[in-house]
């Protein structure tokens, strides 16, 4: 049950992050940090999601190194 409702949390997340302009494979707290490194507005969403998941440190940082390992797919996925 916890697998499932993580995998549903992430596509709610890419959803979100493509209704407001971004990639559909990606979250928008990785979209956040990876554009923190260039946009001070990024700087305030991404302080604001890692806010907001405050239970999880550096949420955005985690989120942004999961999209590069492929963590959020099957295995079969991740080795491409």
């Amino acid at each position: 049950m916890k697998h499932y409702l993580h995998q549903l949390a992430v596509a709610i997340d890419q959803v979100l992050n493509a209704l407001l302009g971004g990639w559909a494979d990606e979250t928008l707290s990785a979209r956040a940090y990876r554009l923190s490194k260039n946009s001070y507005r990024w700087v305030l969403v991404r302080s604001f999601i890692d806010l907001v998941f405050f239970f999880e440190n550096n949420h955005c940082a985690v989120a942004y190194e999961s999209e590069q390992e492929r963590r959020h797919l099957p295995v079969e996925y991740r080795s491409r």
